[in-house]
């Protein structure tokens, strides 16, 4: 298990509006649940992703998709991509699943799952690989990274740094992944950040423990997990004394969502990352969504979050890229 550090934090006070980026890990259709598989690489579920992209430009919104291998060399997946990206609608970054990635040498396991877990050559050979094959059948080379399983790892900057990326979107707060081998992102927060010296800009996802616990609300939350039997945690969060918020459609509300960031917004947060998995959009490839009716319900979070955002906050559309150069500035 390795406790993540973050590195600067960055004042967001210049930006008078609040901005939204939207990032979908962009992935092959395969069991969460199961151990790795290399031959689980099926992208069928790209011929519906319309139905969340449309909705992301009905508002103004350019995703940006991590794309990993089996999207970036498949054509029925990476030729819609192309489609989006020729319209100027998305930006395209890689999101390196290890265990589908050449070249296969690694060992199979759950821990290597993570790609920061791998040793820093094998680590790099597969993240140049996946580059590769993104420049090839998208014309240009990634700027933003992510990291399969949110997986960043002891070398993963030096990678990253090498393989010409300016944007990292791996870290996962507020999230603890050490059950099985993972990084602990549970005493990170979700602000914009410079790794130490690096030029690398940290976005993370949008994550907090929200109520009043401060800085013992890590320590608590996971102290109430063991008390799951008795509802603890729910009652905790109905009280409004803790609650674990992610910023995405997946297992959770659009009043959570609300809530994660009214809470972030007051504490004088300014970017936020909307985020969710290509799958998920087909019931049926993930938990979050097994039947037509689980779908309307999971799409109408969409419409319901960036209502709230750019009508309730005034907030603004961005991308990965435009804020690096904002950042930049």
């Amino acid at each position: 298990m390795h406790r993540m550090h973050q590195g600067s934090a960055l004042h967001q006070n210049q930006l008078e509006q609040p901005l939204l980026i939207v990032v979908v890990d962009t992935e092959e259709e395969f069991d969460w649940t199961a151990p790795p598989d290399r031959n689980e690489t099926g992208v069928s579920h790209m011929q519906h992703v319309h139905l969340t992209h449309d909705i992301c430009v009905e508002y103004g919104l350019s995703p940006c998709y991590v794309v990993d291998y089996p999207i970036a060399s498949k054509p029925d997946a990476y030729q819609i991509l192309q489609d989006f990206k020729n319209k100027s609608q998305c930006e395209i970054g890689a999101h390196l699943h290890p265990w589908v990635t050449p070249p296969m040498i690694e060992e199979l396991s759950v821990a290597n799952m993570y790609p920061g877990n791998l040793p820093e050559d094998i680590e790099y050979k597969k993240l140049a690989s996946l580059v590769s094959k993104i420049q090839e059948n998208f014309s240009d080379a990634p700027t933003s990274y992510k990291a399969g399983r949110y997986g960043f790892g002891p070398h993963t900057l030096k990678t990253i740094e090498k393989l010409g990326f300016t944007v990292d979107l791996s870290y996962c707060p507020p999230i603890n992944h050490s059950a099985d081998g993972g990084p602990d992102y549970s005493r990170c927060n979700s602000n914009l950040f410079r790794f130490d010296n690096s030029h690398i800009l940290g976005i993370p996802i949008t994550g907090a423990f929200t109520g009043m616990l401060g800085k013992q609300a890590p320590s608590i939350f996971e102290l109430s997990q063991k008390f799951e039997a008795v509802k603890l945690p729910g009652i905790l969060s109905r009280l409004n004394i803790l609650d674990r918020l992610i910023l995405s459609p997946e297992g959770y509300t659009s009043d959570e969502h609300i809530k994660l960031t009214n809470f972030l917004y007051n504490q004088g947060q300014r970017v936020f990352t909307w985020s969710f998995h290509s799958p998920t959009v087909v019931p049926g490839h993930t938990e979050y969504v097994q039947s037509k009716q689980d779908q309307h319900v999971y799409l109408d979070k969409f419409k319901r979050f960036f209502d709230f955002f750019f009508n309730t906050l005034n907030g603004r559309a961005a991308t990965p890229a435009q804020i690096y150069k904002m950042m930049e500035k």
